[in-house]
């Protein structure tokens, strides 16, 4: 199938960084690919290659800048770079099995990888190329599926923000269980949990939000995260719930129908939240008019393929195509997290199309199939419905794995035994099958670094210890030979370098860069790569040291306080002292960066000069109106020492609480 490979745009540019570049495919296929070479004295006899989380474009990393600059980072690391489509964009509003997963899975992007290397010896002469591929979330499935299926194509792999064979969609259904039950309880939950809070998040909840608080806590979502509830949404599920439908159609009656299940048994907040309107559609609203309605977010082409943000490319329409229709009537207000619009007349009638969300009388798709959007029109009677989202927020309860998987432990009896009802299969493995090709076995050819985040909210910390233990199941005491393990504290899921909130959490591209740095002289060089981040996990959660020596690793902690404690109550006008010791990591590098944001603008418009020998930082501020405030101090490593480039920044942060009065 990959045996033509043809080029058919060969050119030098400028931008962002003066390379070579190289456009092609494979003849009879939907593969196609971009090769970014480095001038020849550049050229160190390497190439990284970017996996995305699902087939998508090959072009998706130009055009990016500073930090998030793949061509720029690889070719100053002495490497060519390469990006595929993964043999084709997946359409998710038309699910299906392709006729060969392993195409999209890892076969495109290794036969581009080993393609890539004829390119090179043309250009550099014979050499031995040596590559590495990364990639996050699903793209994290579709490393570890390459680099364990295939040989000669990559010597390591740097997946990140990985999941485990049971994560979606349990991940997902947990979540949005919580989200339901706790909306209005979540500020009070993140106060407690932020600098200077009371710790207590469970003080002031009813049984029914302890009992959801509790559950999804032990599922392994992180405490800390809640402060993003009003904009994380349901994110990657929006592209699994039509399968999730193909896959275990059933579910979804027997949720209301069969004793065991919630829907049976249903409290007062399950019935509140169950939306169930008759309609007619009064008029169709294309995406420009949606953006200006505000019901709908564009996507921006720096978001498309990203580890966090890529799904919000799913469920867009083309051209004059309708994203959303405007009903006759309002519709209930409810907590909506998603449902489906059930087409009772007209020539879609029986067909229905999944919601994303809905705004008085207006509803938004999600992944839709564009013919059975054209056969909907005006005037025709509709039924919305989201009994289906409600009864996947506790579908993780029915889909308990084996003891391995300990985080399910709390919906087994003393004796080991399911106390819900179990479904005829597990939908985890399918969907990873989906995007690997095939279930990690933790059985690889060369080296890896795994990379995850202990604030993530989708793919839960625990799941990179499990892919270890998986490792270790096959190497034993031989593991640290070829994996390591490294955790970043206050990092989420996306691997952008706008943060959500910046005051709070911090980018892991910086650890990422250092890893395929490391990975490469691990593998060339023999030189080995800092130890793997130590720590334990109790009930879900991963807890690391509070110390950068014990810790390991590779990211600096720094421990931030006001007038020496972590809240400070003070007068307007008065001077407050501020004192933060910063401590890193065996081997890290240097501190290059200490900036601070007093008043939560989230642009530390204020920075510290650095001392290395001296890792000790004092400041004291004025507040001139009264409030609550969060001062933060954020810090930056940085290998070479270097605090001019704008790569392998490896940061953290601290923050304290202030109340003025």
């Amino acid at each position: 199938m990959f045996s033509k490979p043809y080029i058919d745009l060969d050119e030098w540019r400028d931008t962002p960084v003066r390379h070579r570049y190289v456009h092609g495919g494979f003849a009879g296929t939907g593969t196609r690919f971009s090769f970014y070479f480095p001038a020849k004295e550049q050229y160190q006899g390497r190439f990284f290659q970017y996996i995305t989380p699902f087939p998508d474009h090959e072009n998706l990393s130009q055009g990016a800048k500073g930090e998030e600059d793949k061509i720029g980072f690889s070719i100053s690391s002495g490497a060519y770079f390469i990006e595929t489509n993964g043999g084709g964009r997946v359409d998710f509003g038309r699910p299906g099995i392709p006729s060969d997963p392993l195409i999209g899975a890892y076969r495109a992007n290794a036969a581009s990888a080993h393609f890539s290397r004829t390119v090179a010896v043309q250009m550099y002469g014979a050499h031995r190329t040596y590559g590495y591929c990364f990639g996050g979330s699903g793209g994290a499935y579709r490393t570890i599926g390459g680099i364990e299926n295939t040989e000669g194509v990559w010597d390591g792999a740097v997946p990140y923000v990985l999941g485990s064979p049971m994560a979606i969609p349990n991940v997902f259904s947990a979540r949005m269980h919580a989200m339901r039950i706790l909306n209005d309880k979540l500020p009070q939950i993140i106060d407690a949990m932020d600098a200077g809070g009371s710790g207590d998040m469970y003080m002031g909840l009813n049984e029914e939000e302890k009992q959801a608080l509790a559950e999804v806590t032990r599922m392994g979502f992180p405490p800390q995260s809640w402060f993003g509830y009003k904009t994380m949404g349901i994110h990657g599920f929006i592209a699994l719930y039509q399968g999730m439908k193909m896959a275990d159609r059933k579910y979804f009656d027997d949720f209301w129908t069969v004793k065991g299940y919630l829907g049976t048994n249903p409290t007062a907040s399950l019935l509140n939240a169950r939306l169930q309107k008759n309609s007619k559609i009064k008029l169709a609203i294309p995406i420009d008019e949606a953006v200006k309605l505000g019901i709908k977010e564009p996507i921006s082409e720096g978001e498309r393929g990203s580890a966090d943000l890529a799904w919000k490319s799913i469920g867009g329409t083309a051209g004059a195509m309708p994203v959303a229709f405007q009903l006759e009537d309002v519709l209930p207000a409810v907590h909506f997290l998603g449902g489906d619009l059930i087409i009772k007349s007209g020539a879609a009638a029986g067909k229905s199309i999944q919601l994303a969300s809905v705004f008085g009388d207006k509803v938004v798709f999600g992944p839709v199939d564009p013919a059975v959007l054209a056969q909907i029109k005006v005037g025709d009677e509709v039924f919305v419905d989201n009994s289906n989202f409600l009864a996947v927020q506790t579908y993780h309860r029915h889909q308990v794995p084996g003891k391995e998987y300990q985080v399910w432990d709390q919906f087994r009896d003393a004796a080991g035994n399911p106390l819900y009802p179990q479904r005829p299969m597990l939908l985890g493995p399918l969907f990873t099958r989906g995007a690997a090709g095939v279930l990690p076995t933790g059985k690889f050819k060369g080296k890896m670094i795994l990379l995850c985040s202990l604030w993530d909210r989708e793919a839960f910390a625990w799941q990179g210890d499990f892919y270890r233990e998986t490792v270790k199941a096959n190497l034993g005491d031989k593991t640290d030979d070829v994996f390591r393990l490294w955790y970043t504290d206050r990092a989420l899921h996306g691997d952008l370098s706008k943060q959500e909130d910046p005051t709070r959490t911090v980018s892991y591209l910086g650890v990422l860069q250092q890893a395929l740095r490391d990975l490469s002289a691990w593998v060339e060089k023999g030189v080995l790569p800092p130890a793997s981040t130590q720590y334990k996990i109790e009930d879900g959660q991963v807890i690391v040291p509070a110390k950068a020596q014990d810790r390991k690793g590779i990211q600096p902690v720094v421990q931030l306080q006001v007038n020496g404690k972590k809240r400070a109550d003070v007068a307007l006008g008065q001077k407050i002292t501020f004192a933060a010791s910063v401590e890193l990591a065996p081997n890290s590098g240097k501190l290059v960066s200490a900036d601070w944001d007093f008043e939560g603008g989230g642009t530390f418009p204020i920075t510290s000069k650095i001392r290395n020998d001296k890792l000790q930082l004092k400041t004291r501020y004025t507040f001139l109106k009264p409030g609550t405030y969060f001062p933060t101090l954020r810090i930056a490593v940085q290998r070479e020492g270097s605090a001019e480039t704008a790569f392998a920044r490896i940061q953290n942060l601290d923050r304290v609480r202030v109340v003025v009065k």
